[in-house]
C-alpha cells in the first residue's frame, strides 16, 4: 500500500505528467516499455527526463513542448519521470551513456542511441528561448 507521501507526491506530479501527455509525449513509466521503445521506435525521438524540481523542470516541459512546434522535429517523443517511475527512469539513463544522471534532462536519440543531450546545467538558469534554440538546433541537425 501506498504512504501518505508517496500518493501526496503522485497527485503533486500529475499535473507536470499532464503537461506534457497532453502536448502529445507517451510516458514510458516501466523499465520493459523503455527498452520495448528503445529497440523498436524508428526514427529520432525526443525524451523528456521529467522531475518535480521548479526551477528548471518549469522551463524544460514548456520548451520541449513548443520544440514539436519546429518544422523539423523527432518522430517520436517520449518521457519518463524521475522520483516517480524509478525503474524506468533509471532504465532510460543507461541508454544516456556517457551522461551523468541530470533531471530534468532531454535527449535526442535515436536507435538507442544519443544524438545530443540537454543536461539540467543547460536548463536551470536558462531562457526558454536558448532551451528552445538548444532542441530545435538538434533537431534541424538530425531530424
Amino acid at each position: 500500500m501506498m504512504n501518505a507521501y508517496e500518493e501526496y507526491m503522485r497527485q503533486m506530479a500529475q499535473p507536470m505528467r499532464d503537461e506534457l501527455t497532453t502536448a502529445g509525449f507517451q510516458e514510458l513509466t516501466t523499465p520493459e516499455e523503455v527498452d520495448q521503445f528503445m529497440t523498436t521506435a524508428e526514427g529520432p525521438a525526443i525524451v523528456v527526463v521529467n522531475s518535480v524540481c521548479g526551477c528548471a523542470a518549469g522551463l524544460a516541459r514548456p520548451s520541449a513542448k513548443e520544440s514539436l512546434n519546429n518544422e523539423k522535429r523527432p518522430t517520436h517523443a517520449v518521457t519518463v519521470f524521475a522520483g516517480q517511475d524509478r525503474e524506468a527512469t533509471n532504465r532510460m539513463r543507461e541508454y544516456f551513456e556517457g551522461y551523468e544522471p541530470s533531471s530534468p534532462s532531454m535527449a535526442l536519440v535515436e536507435n538507442g542511441k544519443v544524438l545530443h543531450f540537454i543536461p539540467r546545467d543547460d536548463i536551470e538558469d536558462h531562457e526558454p528561448e536558448e532551451i528552445l534554440a538548444n532542441l530545435t538546433q538538434a533537431y534541424n541537425q538530425y531530424c
